[in-house]
């Protein structure tokens, strides 16, 4: 199997010593960041009501994205369709592919409301999309992608023929049976073979020392969020200081399963067998850290890692400001 391509799911994380509209122009950065370091594509996720996510409009986000990068796919990881008109959703991925043709990815997320609906929403979405029932109605569609966690997700990406992520840090098991129920009825549906993606959580840094300060960090995080206190992202003082409850320590090592952390070397090799063992070729890298610059490291080293093909930027683009 070749070596996976890595893409980045950015969920615009928010640190305790930083602000939401910080958070929103590092993620401008990072884009910019991972275009040149090789990265395929580039998602902005949907979170509403959370202080340690400034993602709550991914549309917008990634119209920026589009606006500061120039190679680099663009898209959503993903607009919660529950929560909208898949006529709209269709009008403004409409938007956004006739402005930047060939680069505009639309993932769909099931969340954000009553599911009932749900498979014919996205049904109506993709005929809107493929058969161009909205103004406008660009020359290359976006690429529309499922993303979800369980088996229910994957047949339907596969049913109605569309991409799918599967979101390994949400559920750590699963994946692989999820992944051979959506390629079995993808190839019945369109007559071709799948890949599909992983979506992975990592944490890496110049040594295994400061990766594991980082991955407490969003440990103590993850296991506050689950027992009722949603923050930003602790920093590495405050969690260093921090003496970890029973019920902290436990939410922890639940987390931990979803977690892929360590040195660039150790991350390489679990990422490395992660891809062959749920058989897809591109991983979809989603790192939080309390400090930007954390952040951009870690997709750095991973980067390195992976020895992704380095971009050459012709043209200066605008860095957010």
């Amino acid at each position: 199997m070749t070596k996976p391509r890595l893409s980045v799911l950015d969920q615009t994380p928010v640190g305790e010593d930083h602000t939401a509209d910080q958070a929103l122009r590092a993620s401008v950065d990072l884009a910019r960041a991972a275009e040149d370091l090789g990265y395929t594509r580039y998602w902005a996720a949907e979170h509403h009501g959370s202080p340690g996510f400034a993602s709550s409009a991914p549309e917008i986000l990634a119209g920026a994205l589009l606006a500061h990068t120039s190679r680099m796919r663009i898209g959503t990881g993903g607009v919660l369709l529950p929560r909208y008109d898949p006529v709209k959703v269709a009008e403004v991925f409409g938007v956004l592919a006739s402005l930047h043709p060939g680069r505009v990815d639309l993932g769909i997320g099931r969340a954000g409301g009553p599911a009932r609906d749900f498979p014919q929403r996205l049904a109506e979405l993709r005929t809107l999309l493929d058969a161009g029932g909205v103004v406008p109605h660009p020359p290359v569609p976006p690429h529309l992608w499922l993303l979800g966690a369980g088996r229910e997700s994957a047949r339907l990406a596969g049913l109605l023929g569309t991409e799918f992520a599967f979101g390994h840090f949400f559920s750590p098991t699963g994946g692989a049976e999820a992944f051979d129920d959506y390629r079995s009825r993808f190839r019945r549906t369109t007559g071709r073979s799948a890949g599909g993606a992983l979506a992975v959580r990592v944490v890496t840094a110049d040594s295994a020392g400061r990766a594991e300060e980082l991955a407490q960090s969003l440990l103590l995080w993850r296991a506050r969020k689950d027992l009722g206190q949603d923050a930003p992202l602790p920093s590495y003082e405050t969690t260093r200081r921090h003496r970890w409850t029973g019920p902290e320590l436990e939410r922890a090592k639940v987390h931990r399963t979803a977690l892929v952390s360590g040195a660039p070397e150790q991350v390489h090799a679990v990422l490395t067998a992660l891809a062959a063992t749920h058989g897809v070729d591109e991983l979809i890298v989603n790192t939080l850290t309390a400090d930007p610059s954390d952040r951009r490291r870690s997709y750095e080293l991973l980067a390195e890692a992976f020895d992704l093909p380095k971009a050459v930027r012709e043209t200066p683009v605008p860095a957010a400001r």
